[in-house]
């Protein structure tokens, strides 16, 4: 399915929904009783990823089964699936972007609401990779299919205007060229599974099963290259996601909302980048390298180490050079340059024909900050990006996880 930008303006106007959002999820509220190419490859080394990803809690492998269908990754637990689970992300994605009927306003009946639709959509979350599978099109079972969901800073807000997720992602130098329908929205909806069918159907049945009445702003499907944990190659041909918080100290650290009605959750970051990578591929490989700062072939920084290893910043040539050049994408985007944390980065990559290819940044961090911090810093000093057009832009809340007797949305206060 390509790319849709079908806004709230552009739905027709005798549109038949099932139920009104507000009457609907509210009563269902009461039955429940609960309710830039940031950091392509910044950071520093962590441990081998082996023993990082066997140190998450919840963490499963996705083997292939016998069957030939991978292992089941549990809906269940602290945080939302789909983020740090399964340690290897999935080859496919889908992402669809809703705006909620009602207009977001901080009122009780706004607010119930939001919790019964968040309750809905964890049940059907625990249907749709349960036994229910088959229901919505996967035959064969769920698979690795993972569902993530998040509230935008509209919805948010409503909440308390002070609350992690409740501001919206700041303009940056180049989001000019991002469209109105694909920036911001109130609703995120991320399916994630190794068969590209399960991830459409899915994605679609939890939309008309626990949001029918939200419209659609926009979608994407997304595919990864073949990698190990979070690494793979990206559509410019160098490694991505080389460095990230792994394991459960880290992820506590950078990734996890630490306290407050909202601990457990993530501060997710979506921007959908077109990338010029004809351009960039037709460059000689030591300026590709230049740029990015890390060899080509197997990921090493330009300062030297193994594919995982640190850059060294203070590296110089014999003539007084830095080794790792000036304005190259790793240096503009260090944490110890921009003064953020580091950040879950689950890119995927798009192609929409007609030019419109690139990748589908998306990236979980505890505050909003660690992104902006970094993505302000990749306007000034970055050569990547002459390479790349922001076509999409919006963060959400990642509520934190659920199960069967704790709904999702719960402990929005």
């Amino acid at each position: 399915m390509t790319d849709q930008t079908t806004g709230p303006a552009s739905a027709p106007e005798g549109r038949t929904r099932r139920r009104d959002l507000l009457r609907g999820v509210a009563a269902a509220g009461a039955a429940a009783g609960f309710a830039g190419v940031a950091g392509l490859a910044a950071g520093r080394a962590t441990a081998d990823d082996g023993e990082r990803q066997a140190a998450v809690p919840g963490v499963t492998s996705t083997p292939a089964a016998a069957g030939g269908r991978p292992d089941a990754v549990d809906a269940a637990g602290p945080h939302q699936a789909g983020i740090a689970r399964p340690p290897t992300p999935q080859p496919h994605g889908q992402l669809l972007v809703l705006d909620l009927v009602a207009t977001p306003a901080p009122t009780a009946p706004f607010r119930d609401a939001v919790r019964a639709l968040c309750a809905r959509l964890g049940t059907a979350i625990l249907d749709l990779t349960g036994e229910r599978a088959a229901e919505a099109g996967l035959l064969d079972g769920p698979g690795d299919l993972t569902a993530t969901i998040g509230l935008g800073p509209r919805v948010v807000a409503a909440f308390g205007d002070d609350l992690p997720g409740a501001q919206p992602l700041p303009a940056f130098a180049a989001d000019a060229s991002v469209p109105p329908e694909r920036t911001g929205g109130d609703l995120l909806i991320a399916v994630y599974a190794s068969d590209p069918n399960d991830a459409h159907r899915g994605a679609s049945w939890l939309a008309e099963r626990a949001a029918p009445d939200a419209v659609l702003r926009w979608s994407q499907r997304g595919f990864r290259a073949p990698g190990t944990g979070t690494i793979a190659r990206n559509p410019l041909g160098f490694h991505d996601g080389v460095i990230v918080p792994r394991n459960a100290d880290e992820q506590d650290d950078h990734v996890w909302i630490a306290d407050g009605p909202l601990a457990g959750g993530s501060i997710c970051v979506v921007r959908r980048l077109r990338l010029d990578a004809a351009r960039f591929t037709a460059e000689p490989v030591d300026r590709q390298e230049a740029v990015i700062g890390r060899h080509r072939n197997d990921g090493s920084p330009l300062s030297g180490g193994g594919p995982t290893g640190e850059v060294d910043l203070l590296a110089k040539t014999p003539d007084g050079q830095y080794v790792t050049p000036a304005r190259s994408h790793v240096r503009a985007a260090h944490p110890s340059v921009t003064g953020s944390a580091l950040m879950l980065r689950r890119g995927y990559a798009f192609d929409d024909g007609a030019a419109d290819a690139g990748l589908l940044f998306v990236c979980f961090q505890r505050d909003l900050r660690s992104f902006v911090q970094t993505q302000f810093r990749l306007d000034e000093v970055d050569d990547l990006s002459a390479y790349v057009t922001p076509t999409g832009s919006a963060t959400f809340l990642v509520l934190p996880g659920f199960d069967a007797d704790h709904p999702l949305g719960v402990t929005l206060p």
